[in-house]
């Protein structure tokens, strides 16, 4: 499997009872496809994948198979802090569809760099799917060091990519001179899409992507096309936007820009709250500005 491109990390949309709402997820689903989004990641970060219940994660990957219709790839977030509950869930995502797992490093323990090691690589064996590992200290409170991925690299034949949101450009050079040729990095971080791609990252696991597919979509294509300029002056179109769209935590901001255009309900579930008062009106004028309202 090829990583490339703009790849959406869904939100999770819920009904006025707090329940999965199906019926928006696939709408949201419909309109990445049709948008040109190359992958689509249920149940990251993006997705609340730490609120959801064991039924709402089936129902999230499932309705992102079914819809997908095998037109895009399904990588499926798998989050855990213990590494038999991250097994028996990169088991069941296979089991579901998905075509790929997004596996995040375990938050809250810190575990050693050993330690990460060892989790990932017990993670892999258990599943025949390609594996993105995925880094975002800011979350997790681990740093996966460039070497520790190199190691997976070389020693687990499955695990091919990293989303990389530890919001360094030197991790990104120094995991592609350590790692094996073909290995991919992904920004995980929209503002730095451009940066990123200029070192060496083939795409983007995005957020932005929610509410701007064709346009993340077509600033990654550029890149990759060598177009450089007209990749630049996407980026630096979009600027604005993905700054109100981290106003506050993700994917706060973001439920409320898609509340703001009419695709779902803005509210996230505790312990995240609808974006603060203050915040919605350079929210909604950057939606503006950027001719998405």
């Amino acid at each position: 499997m090829k990583f490339e491109g703009s790849y959406c990390a869904l939100v999770t949309p819920f009904d006025s009872e707090g329940r999965l709402d199906e019926d928006a997820y696939r709408e949201l689903i419909r309109r990445q496809i049709a948008g040109g989004t190359a992958g689509l990641v249920p149940c990251g970060s993006t997705g609340e994948a730490a609120t959801l219940l064991h039924e709402e994660y089936r129902r999230a990957v499932e309705i992102a198979c079914a819809e997908s219709r095998g037109d895009v790839p399904v990588m499926a977030g798998i989050g855990a802090n213990a590494t038999w509950k991250a097994v028996e869930a990169a088991r069941e995502a296979e089991n579901l569809g998905a075509d790929a797992l997004l596996l995040l490093a375990p938050y809250y323990n810190k575990p050693t760099q050993e330690g990460l090691y060892q989790h990932f690589r017990a993670v892999a064996r258990e599943t025949r799917l390609p594996v993105m590992l995925y880094n975002i200290p800011g979350r997790t409170a681990v740093n996966v060091a460039p070497a520790t991925i190199a190691r997976l690299a070389k020693d687990c034949p499955n695990i091919v990519a990293v989303k990389e949101a530890a919001g360094s450009l030197d991790q990104v050079s120094e995991i592609l001179t350590l790692a094996p040729k073909g290995f991919t990095i992904m920004s995980g971080d929209d503002s730095l899409t451009i940066p990123m791609m200029s070192v060496g990252a083939r795409g983007v696991v995005s957020v932005a992507a929610n509410v701007a597919p064709k346009q993340t979509a077509a600033l990654v294509s550029a890149f990759l096309k060598g177009d450089v300029k007209k990749a630049a002056a996407l980026h630096l179109k979009m600027f604005p936007l993905i700054k109100a769209l981290f106003v506050e935590t993700n994917p706060i901001p973001v439920k409320a820009a898609l509340g703001m255009m009419g695709l779902c309900r803005p509210e996230p579930r505790l312990p995240l709250t609808p974006l603060s008062a203050s915040a919605r009106p350079a929210l909604k004028k950057a939606l503006k500005d950027f001719g998405l309202l």
